[in-house]
């Protein structure tokens, strides 16, 4: 065998004079990223085999043997046992030069009616519908970790923040809930790149089809595919399922950057809103008192990797004229570590929320002394015929008094109140108290307690959760 893999040429050398030089060879060679799509090439392979057979254009008997070697040769792959060879280029020339070694001359029927071009097209087709199942199932992961603990924290308030600035109380519940919302549009999008992955190029050859009677759509079925592509020029140089899948991977990767920023917050001592488990912190090899929140810096981390895949997928297509450009083959690397970084972020992410511990008692005193329920004070006057602008500069002015005293604004009187506008009554108290506030905030998408409990249900019910009592 060592033998036979010492004389072996590529397969793109054919109808060539000379060797390939030592340098293109090195430059070309894409095993080292391509051979995990072994199983999305042997895959294929079978299915076409199996057409092939029949169509009549491969002999049954051989088109079996063909089969057989095939699925030794996956074993092979994933047991780790093939030795890669760089002369041999790619991962479908390994398949192929293996699979002759095992089943002899016959192993020259499999590339009947076929190119690399629509061969390597069907691979990441493959690979992008596998990668957004495996991408949704972690996605859905965290997402019920989510809602587990806006189960727990149903009446935990704490301030909500913009510009990181303290602005109106909130439930963690419905603060929990709004990265719950953002992986699911997630889930949608990669609904979205399957639905238009699943189509099959195998047939388009290397631009032009073949001559051979192939039935495009016995093939397509065999793989999963409800439809085959309909111009074989664009079947074998288009990449927007992996340009997709890139920005589908991307999208998400930003949410968890904005999930893992919080974290780190969170866990500060200034903010002091949760507590890690030790299970998903780390240590400094210097201070013993650390405790890091690695898990939300690496999902930061990771968005910016997510970012770059994505360019430079759009990059490579944008200069490239019709059909197949050797170009193409750079993008094995962004497409297939992408998935596989984000569901690793995502894995980790839910077990980060799954064991965090949230401290209700500080969240409740960062909401300070009624500076988070100005608004409500606004709306108070409003409620009165207060036009709004006039209601917001009464309480701003309030608000100034009261940070010029080093007063918190709740404790002002209503006789205090009086003095920046004649509408406010005794009762204006009653709009410092933050649950009063949010039972009033029963809006659809509002964070009022009924609102959020029914939220909670409809989660429960999508993510397949059952609710303990």
């Amino acid at each position: 065998m060592k033998a036979q893999r010492e004389k072996a040429k590529p397969v793109s050398r054919a109808a060539l004079a000379k060797a390939a030089d030592r340098r293109l060879v090195a430059l070309s060679v894409s095993i080292q990223d391509d051979a995990a799509l072994f199983d999305e090439d042997i895959r294929g392979s079978r299915a076409h085999v199996a057409m092939l057979a029949a169509q009549g254009i491969v002999p049954r008997a051989a088109a079996r043997r063909i089969d057989a070697g095939l699925r030794r040769v996956r074993a092979e792959f994933a047991a780790g046992k093939i030795r890669f060879d760089e002369k041999l280029e790619d991962v479908h020339t390994h398949v192929e030069r293996r699979l002759g070694e095992l089943v002899g001359a016959d192993a020259g029927y499999l590339h009947a009616g076929r190119s690399r071009n629509d061969q390597v097209a069907l691979d990441e087709r493959l690979f992008i519908v596998g990668a957004c199942d495996r991408c949704d199932a972690s996605l859905a992961g965290l997402q019920r970790a989510l809602v587990a603990q806006a189960r727990r924290h149903e009446r935990t308030l704490l301030p909500g923040y913009t510009h990181l600035q303290r602005a109106q109380p909130v439930t963690l519940a419905h603060h929990l809930l709004a990265f719950v919302e953002m992986l699911w549009r997630d889930r949608q999008r990669l609904l979205e790149v399957r639905r238009r992955a699943a189509v099959s190029p195998l047939g388009a050859g290397a631009l032009a089809g073949t001559t051979l009677p192939i039935d495009r759509w016995r093939t397509a079925r065999a793989l999963g595919f409800a439809e085959v592509t309909r111009n074989s020029l664009d079947a074998v140089s288009d990449r927007d399922g992996a340009i997709e899948l890139s920005f589908a991977v991307a999208l998400s990767a930003m949410h968890l950057s904005r999930l893992g920023e919080e974290v780190v917050l969170w866990s500060t001592r200034e903010f002091g809103f949760l507590v890690l488990d030790d299970a998903f912190a780390t240590g400094s090899s210097l201070m013993p008192q650390k405790k890091n929140p690695d898990a939300g810096e690496l999902a930061r981390g990771r968005a910016s990797r997510a970012l770059g895949d994505l360019v430079t997928l759009l990059s490579l297509p944008k200069n490239l004229p019709l059909s197949y450009n050797r170009d193409l083959q750079e993008d094995k690397r962004p497409l297939l570590e992408g998935p596989k970084a984000l569901c690793l972020t995502l894995d980790a992410l839910a077990g980060l929320v799954e064991t965090a511990r949230f401290q209700p008692e500080r969240m409740r005193e960062a909401l300070g002394g009624g500076e988070t329920l100005a608004t409500d004070a606004a709306e108070y006057l409003v409620e009165k015929g207060v036009r709004f602008r006039e209601a917001h500069e009464a309480v701003g002015a309030a608000a100034a008094f009261a940070t010029r005293a080093g007063r918190p604004l709740s404790s002002l009187t209503p006789e205090e109140w009086r003095r920046f506008h004649p509408a406010f009554g005794k009762d204006v108290l009653r709009c410092f108290d933050p649950v009063r506030s949010l039972s009033r905030r029963e809006l659809p998408g509002g964070p009022g307690p009924r609102r959020v409990r029914r939220e909670l249900e409809r989660w429960e019910a999508a993510l397949g959760m059952r609710r303990k009592r």
